[in-house]
């Protein structure tokens, strides 16, 4: 009798998981259907609108019959020189910062922790006021320091950590708004010698976050660093739902913590800041996405990560549809993020999905 009872929870769990399995896929086509349609709208939205038909018309062209298209045309310029370098970094970064998020969630078993949390933000942001500083805007120079500066900033506070004899996540955390504190402290040090006139405007502006300087070196750049971290992070999802466990459950299953820490930490680093030096400081993005994701699939991170790729992505092309075009000038897209990002974050605090992330 116990056997056939035991029989029956066995087939029932494995139908459950085949259900949800299927759901989680379902959930992950709707959701990119979604992104292709935001994806091709975002061509057509501006001062200069382009017919679906024609952008369907241009991406197929400009990748298997480049010979038929007219590149003396505006519009043919206007997608393939503006348009398209654009929509592509808006999806890569959304994407990146989203995923990037996902990762320091379930690292730190914390879902209010954010891409931010080592300092990596406040690095880029100083090391592109310096670069405003020194050589103006540059198309090289700015992001150039911003990314090395990012680096630099979780190279400190992994380094802090790793000589104290905490717990090593608490220490993390602790490192982290160390060298937060630090570069935030130095950034207003350059604002405060910037000159006001010239400098200092160039340098908030950076700050809020933006799109309007993208050209395809940043695009392709951007691209370079990304695409390997996304694929080293999906390989790694798995372990990271180990890892979620807590460290003595994941060691006792055989991983190296500290050596999947590092990996997860390093790339998930290069992910905000190849992001940040190509766009800017935009918050909100890598804190709520992730609760998004979730809430629309599961906590796995095998199927959570691509659903925070795609929303993410999704997401941010979105903000940067409705920032060139609510209003005759651009609005800087960290503005929109926050005020949409914020309220959206109370909702869950207020409603407290706990069920969402244990699930």
């Amino acid at each position: 009798m116990n056997t056939s009872n035991h029989m029956v929870q066995s087939n029932n769990s494995k139908i459950s998981k085949h259900n949800i399995n299927k759901s989680n896929k379902k959930s992950l086509i709707i959701v990119a259907i979604i992104v292709i349609g935001i994806f091709l709208v975002s061509f057509g939205l501006g001062r200069y609108p382009i017919p679906v038909k024609d952008v369907i018309h241009y991406l197929f062209a400009g990748i298997f019959n480049q010979s038929s298209l007219d590149w003396d045309s505006s519009a043919v310029k206007v997608f393939f020189y503006i348009r398209l370098p654009r929509v592509i970094v808006a999806l890569t970064v959304g994407a990146a910062l989203a995923v990037a998020g996902t990762v320091f969630q379930g690292m730190f078993r914390n879902p209010l922790v954010s891409p931010d949390i080592l300092g990596v933000t406040s690095g880029c942001s100083f090391g592109a006021a310096m670069g405003i500083l020194i050589g103006g805007s540059t198309a090289l120079l700015v992001p150039s320091l911003s990314f090395i500066f990012g680096i630099f900033a979780m190279l400190a506070a992994y380094t802090i950590a790793s000589a104290t004899k905490g717990e090593s996540t608490i220490m993390l955390v602790l490192s982290g708004m160390v060298v937060s504190a630090f570069f935030s402290a130095a950034l207003s040090l350059v604002k405060f010698i910037a000159d006001p006139y010239d400098k200092l405007p160039s340098i908030v502006y950076w700050l809020m976050g933006q799109f309007s300087r993208v050209t395809w070196d940043v695009a392709i750049t951007l691209l370079i660093v990304v695409i390997p971290c996304f694929i080293a992070i999906y390989l790694l999802s798995w372990k990271l739902d180990v890892l979620s466990l807590g460290d003595d459950e994941a060691a006792s299953l055989g991983l190296n913590v500290k050596l999947l820490r590092l990996s997860l930490i390093t790339a998930a680093t290069f992910l905000v800041a190849a992001s940040v030096s190509a766009a800017g400081a935009i918050g909100w993005v890598g804190l709520v996405i992730p609760h998004i994701a979730r809430m629309l699939s599961s906590s796995e991170h095998t199927i959570s990560i691509p659903m925070a790729t795609l929303v993410g992505g999704g997401f941010l092309l979105l903000m940067d549809d409705f920032a060139r075009n609510i209003t005759t000038g651009e609005i800087p897209i960290g503005i929109l993020t926050a005020a949409i990002g914020a309220p959206f974050f109370a909702y869950l605090l207020i409603k407290r999905t706990n069920g969402v992330w244990n699930r």
